[in-house]
């Protein structure tokens, strides 16, 4: 049984003492290092992640927020050179608690005793019946993330794609118009770009991302969406026409 992991911490050099140590344990697959604790807690929240390597004091959003706000899903050793928070951590059920600086016999022992509780507790598939193995062998449908966590001035906001109209950039910050309200962050518009879903959400403009699916009308370079008229840039034109035109619209 392979784990599937992720590294969160702000600091570089404790990210690449963790990956270092995965690929020194065979049962261990890294999937994502990251110093962003909200790209992190998305990649939680979409499934799949079965083992994260969690930092306490980040400046986004501490590990123990991060725990609270994703409510069970995955397993997690927390990685921290105050100790001061393990009482706690362990009323929020982590599975181990590793001091820094971390040695790898230590690292080592905490990992596999996720493996060994998640092996026990995978379950025992039955055998096929040999009539029916033809028509099961399709490959499991891949959950599909419907939300994104934004950090605003007070909190950490969970917005649905779907409530999401356009994006536009400004100098130093980000708006987030949706059905209902503006959401100001301080994220970039590349960051975000990744962010969002390939085929539903395109940059047509150095200062705009759109939803497809919001569009109104098209006329030339201009684009309306819920009354607001959002300019086409030469440098995305092409793409965002083929993509229309690929489309049917």
């Amino acid at each position: 049984m392979i784990l599937k992991c992720i590294a969160v911490d702000d600091e570089p050099l404790a990210l690449d003492i963790i990956e270092d140590y995965v690929s020194k344990v065979p049962f261990l697959e890294l999937v994502k290092r990251t110093e962003n604790a909200i790209e992190a807690l998305q990649l939680v929240q979409a499934g799949g992640i079965d083992l994260v390597f969690l930092d306490i004091q980040m400046p986004d959003l501490t590990g123990i927020q991060f725990l609270k706000i994703a409510s069970g899903k995955s397993n997690y050793i927390l990685t921290t050179a105050y100790s001061q928070y393990a009482l706690e951590s362990y009323d929020l059920n982590v599975s181990d608690y590793l001091l820094k600086p971390i040695a790898f016999d230590r690292f080592y022992k905490a990992v596999e005793k996720v493996h060994n509780q998640l092996q026990k507790a995978e379950p025992v598939a039955a055998p096929e019946p040999p009539q029916i193995q033809s028509f099961i062998s399709a490959p499991a449908p891949q959950q599909v993330q419907d939300f994104i966590f934004v950090k605003t001035e007070h909190k950490i906001q969970k917005i649905q794609l779907d409530d999401i109209l356009y994006i536009e950039g400004l100098k130093d910050y980000i708006s987030i118009f949706t059905k209902t309200e503006r959401i100001i962050t301080l994220q970039n518009m590349k960051k975000m770009e990744e962010t969002l879903p390939k085929g539903d959400f395109i940059r047509v403009h150095k200062s705009y991302i759109i939803a497809l699916d919001k569009i109104e009308s098209i006329e030339r370079s201009r684009i309306s969406i819920a009354s607001k008229i959002i300019p086409v840039g030469d440098t995305y034109r092409d793409a965002f026409f083929r993509l229309i035109d690929g489309k049917n619209i």
